[in-house]
């Protein structure tokens, strides 16, 4: 059976994970969040596959070039012009 406690979210944001769920845990691991509908999920980043952490920093880098399109933050051109563009990256 799963383990349950509760705990609050400070003025700041933060959360306690309460002593008895983190047992297995010491100060400095990092912890993939994952959130969901009516859900977060907390999990030890180095149990997570090598893959997936390649697809999270794809999707965070994603996530970020839409927002700069978004704020207008980008160069338009032509299809002549594209690879000449993608050299001076």
């Amino acid at each position: 059976m799963a383990s349950i406690s509760i705990t609050k979210i400070s003025s700041k944001g933060q959360v306690v994970i309460p002593v008895d769920m983190r047992k297995d845990m010491k100060e400095g691991d990092k912890l993939v969040v994952i959130r969901n509908k009516d859900q977060i999920i907390l999990k030890k980043a180095d149990k997570f596959d090598k893959a997936l952490e390649e697809d999270l920093e794809f999707a965070r880098r994603t996530e970020e070039a839409y927002k700069r399109i978004e704020a207008g933050e980008y160069i338009s051109v032509d299809s002549e012009s594209l690879f000449d563009e993608m050299k001076k990256w």
